[in-house]
């Protein structure tokens, strides 16, 4: 009896140990080079170990900095969007106001800690008002999400504005062409099942937006 407790025992303690290796997930980074790492982005080529010891390389991934996106309703209900250029897929896309979070270091990458200039709130208000010339009195975060968890690092911050009421005109930066749009909110519905409302995560906002004025 006393030898099969001990064979069962050790059975139990191999059994717990693989179940520990099966959940183990986590890549570890062994060596990192930095391709381009200017005021813009920094562009990373990685190696890697897997959970079961083996290694891989390139992975290929990015930094940037975190951004907000605005799901803005005027006092009629209508919601502010944007048309603008993205370079990615080559085509004109609507999409909602959204913009980087000022750094002190005028970098356009890396967590911004110390480095942040200006906080979530007030990065959403100046946006806003730049790219629309609206301001609001109403403002709700929605959630806090990566912006690619794949490959890079920065994270998007998506909040909703209501009641937005038009007090100057545009205040765009040197590289920014983009024309307001307003659209009911049907009608953003309609623009996202024909695909032609393009960007993954002001989708994902939207979606938020309307489960919290329901």
């Amino acid at each position: 009896m006393f030898a099969l407790s001990v064979e069962n025992s050790g059975m139990e303690i191999n059994m717990v140990t693989e179940k520990k290796s099966i959940n183990r997930l986590e890549w570890e980074e062994i060596r990192t080079e930095h391709i381009v790492q200017d005021e813009w982005i920094d562009f990373r080529r990685s190696a890697y170990r897997f959970p079961d010891g083996r290694e891989f390389e390139p992975y290929y991934s990015y930094s940037r900095r975190d951004y907000v996106v605005i799901v803005a309703f005027d006092t009629e209900g209508m919601v502010l969007c944007v048309r603008q250029f993205r370079q990615g897929i080559k085509q004109v896309t609507t999409e909602f106001p959204a913009g980087g979070i000022e750094r002190k270091d005028g970098r356009e990458y890396g967590e911004a800690g110390d480095n942040a200039s200006e906080d979530i709130l007030e990065a959403a208000k100046r946006e806003l008002l730049e790219e629309t010339g609206c301001v609001s009195d109403e403002w709700k975060h929605l959630l806090t999400v990566p912006s690619n968890a794949t490959i890079a690092d920065n994270y998007a911050y998506l909040l909703m504005a209501e009641n937005c009421r038009k007090v100057s005109g545009q205040s765009l930066d040197e590289t920014e062409f983009l024309n307001v749009e307003k659209h009911s909110p049907q009608e953003i519905e309609d623009l996202i099942v024909k695909g032609e409302f393009q960007q993954a995560v002001h989708v994902a906002a939207w979606l938020l937006a309307v489960r919290n004025r329901q």
